[in-house]
């Protein structure tokens, strides 16, 4: 029996913008098929950023004692264990994502003329954010993982991950409201919180700040920033999500993703709290724990690129009806 697609397709308020993504997923201009490279790389870099807690997590960051090289190979065979595959992919990962936005960059460059103006600048932004990266990647081998540059190193994965989403979400169809209010505002808000929550979290892992604390160690204030940083965090998280779902006429998207962040959240909060009272122990929780932040970091990312679009498209009342009332 033959499937009729039309039924698949979503009907009421959220039938416009599902109409708009999929036309634009499926064309072939150099826009859109930049688009789906950068969503391709913003995913694999979420993957690695999961992959580098997992190393993290399970003491693998020194697994390959020298860099970029892994005991003086490409692939280190027979020194080859859990925990060097851990470092060795990471870094394979790695290299593969900057490959990629090498390749992002020059065709933004190449397809300059039949992009978006701010396109090009905007990858080589990104370029320059992965070089970055890498150089603080080897950096955390050769300076035996001191704790200020593992935190940096985390903190420009998220922003390199968040630059890729700003332009993705930039180059989706979408189709304003005009109804946003001070959404983008919020939004601002809330992903400056959520990540300085995430580098707070990076802190608390690259010191084993929570395990000197469960030893009353001298880190435990490390740890309690990151715990109190909780309360304001959700509750702007929160306050966010509840003004979406007071405005009225909002786009399909903004609210899909505005409960996207709200069940991220609660998600995050339950896995923080069971990862902390097992004591860090179930490495799998801690990875979960850690990727789940970077995921609602992107989602608040993504929200707040489509809520500044909608802004910046509203109509502006003509001038003549503003003098109206003065002529008569």
């Amino acid at each position: 029996m033959a499937t009729n697609l039309s039924s698949l397709t979503p009907t009421g308020p959220s039938s416009a913008w599902f109409s708009a993504w999929r036309s634009g997923t499926g064309g072939s201009n150099p826009t859109d098929r930049l688009r789906r490279l950068v969503w391709k790389i913003a995913f694999a870099t979420l993957a690695l950023m999961a992959v580098g807690s997992a190393t993290r997590v399970m003491n693998a960051g020194l697994a390959c004692p020298d860099w970029p090289l892994c005991y003086g190979q490409l692939v280190p065979q027979q020194q080859m264990n859990l925990r060097v595959f851990l470092e060795w992919f990471h870094r394979l990962d790695a290299a593969l994502i900057g490959v990629s936005t090498l390749w992002l960059v020059g065709l933004s460059w190449w397809y300059r003329s039949q992009v978006p103006t701010w396109l090009p600048g905007a990858s080589t932004l990104t370029l320059l954010l992965i070089g970055l990266q890498g150089a603080l990647g080897g950096l955390t081998v050769t300076q035996l993982l001191r704790f200020d540059i593992v935190t940096a190193h985390l903190g420009t994965a998220l922003l390199f991950f968040a630059a890729l989403l700003v332009i993705g979400s930039a180059l989706l169809p979408y189709s304003p409201t005009g109804t946003v209010g001070r959404l983008p505002l919020a939004g601002l808000v809330a992903t400056g919180l959520v990540y300085g929550q995430c580098l707070l979290g990076g802190l608390v892992g690259s010191r084993w700040a929570a395990h000197q604390c469960f030893g009353l160690g001298d880190l435990c204030q490390v740890m309690n920033s990151h715990l109190l940083g909780i309360v304001p965090t959700c509750l702007t998280v929160l306050g966010l999500t509840l003004a979406v779902w007071r405005t009225p006429a909002l786009s399909y998207a903004l609210r899909w993703l505005a409960n996207l962040v709200s069940s991220v959240l609660a998600f995050q909060l339950l896995i923080g709290i069971t990862t902390f009272r097992l004591r860090l122990q179930v490495e799998p929780l801690t990875i979960l724990h850690h990727t789940l932040g970077a995921v609602l970091l992107g989602s608040l990312t993504c929200f707040t690129v489509l809520a500044l679009r909608d802004a910046m498209a509203a109509p502006v009342a003509p001038a003549a009806s503003l003098t109206t009332p003065l002529q008569e």
